[in-house]
């Protein structure tokens, strides 16, 4: 899995980006996301924060366009918030 956290987050009424489906809320040590996977790119999920300080969140891209398991995504947001500096409530520098 080639994963490396892109920051920031588009507001939901101005995505182009189509998903395959409705995307769905997560709940993950108490913070809840919202994941999308991009139709046209399969592989590729968009972590939207939905509970942060600010409007943030990543894009996760699996090689091969494989599919992440429930267990993966919870796995791929841990990572994420393990990298929040609590100051900032952005990515540590």
């Amino acid at each position: 899995m080639s994963s490396e956290p892109e920051p920031g987050l588009v507001p939901e009424h101005l995505r182009t980006t189509a998903y395959r489906g409705d995307p769905i809320r997560m709940t993950v040590d108490g913070e809840e996301f919202r994941v999308g996977v991009r139709a046209e790119s399969p592989g590729t999920y968009d972590f939207d924060w939905l509970t942060g300080p600010h409007e943030y969140g990543f894009a996760l891209s699996r090689s091969g366009g494989y599919e992440l398991s429930r267990s993966e995504m919870e796995e791929a947001i841990r990572g994420f918030l393990a990298e929040i500096d609590p100051a900032t409530g952005y990515l540590a520098e």
